[in-house]
């Protein structure tokens, strides 16, 4: 049994412009194309079709239908990847809402709103560094509460971490050695800083990878060029380093 192009899209619920656009992107072809220049289509193409449209129906573009047919990936397969793309859609556009309802936040109270509060996540810029060290979840819930924090919350969280920023550079002018009782303190409060951040190992409890992170993360103070600058010279990164170094190894 054979159906026409026009029979075929009166069955299927789509037109023939659909059918002949399919062929053209080589993701379905008419069966055989008769004398008169007819196309027609036989229920191997009558499946292919179900599959297509059952796959569109679900919100699959399709360059990933035609990647799922070429490669005769299993269905379950293809929407599982589908799925993902749609969940990384979701926390974008989440993100992007946040954004706006903080720019209202911050319009109402007639303050200039703050592009690097509106726009910049917890750790976006260093998403790959996270998920490689730390994991996908420790990305994704770290961002998820940096994000549902309103705008005032991220402005104290920033104006708190810039407080401890600027103990440390005070205590590396004044000469203060990584193991004193000072930098010690400076470092306690590090991690308590560290151990508010969701997601972290210094927040779940996890000992052992919260050692490592801690002191993972002093020795990116000093070798990380993006973080180099933080505490404005190398002494003052080095002083944070080996305080949370020692902080690790002694206290934690």
């Amino acid at each position: 049994m054979e159906w026409t192009i026009q029979e075929l899209a009166a069955r299927a619920g789509i037109t023939s412009r659909t059918l002949r656009h399919y062929d053209r992107i080589g993701l379905l072809a008419p069966s055989r194309v008769g004398a008169n220049g007819y196309r027609y289509y036989d229920p191997a193409a009558v499946a292919r079709l179900q599959r297509i449209l059952f796959m569109r129906r679900l919100g699959m573009g399709l360059q990933a239908i035609s990647e799922v047919l070429a490669d005769e990936v299993d269905t379950f397969d293809g929407l599982r990847a589908h799925i993902a793309a749609l969940e990384e859609e979701r926390d974008r556009i989440e993100r992007q809402i946040q954004s706006v309802r903080h720019t209202i936040e911050a319009l109402q109270a007639g303050a200039e709103p703050r592009m690097d509060v509106m726009l910049a996540g917890f750790n976006d810029h260093y998403q790959d560094d996270v998920i490689s060290r730390w994991g996908e979840r420790a990305f994704r819930v770290s961002n998820d509460w940096w994000h549902g924090k309103p705008l005032d919350q991220q402005r104290a969280w920033k104006r708190a971490a810039e407080d401890l920023v600027a103990a440390w550079v005070a205590a590396a002018k004044a000469g203060v050695r990584p193991a004193s009782e000072h930098a010690q303190e400076l470092a306690a409060r590090h991690v308590r800083w560290l151990s508010r951040i969701p997601g972290t190992p210094t927040a779940e409890g996890d000992r052992d990878r919260a050692i490592e992170m801690v002191t993972c993360l002093g020795d990116m103070y000093v070798d990380d060029p993006r973080f180099a600058g933080m505490y404005g010279d190398v002494r003052a990164a080095s002083l944070v380093r080996d305080a949370l170094r020692t902080y690790a190894r002694t206290r934690m």
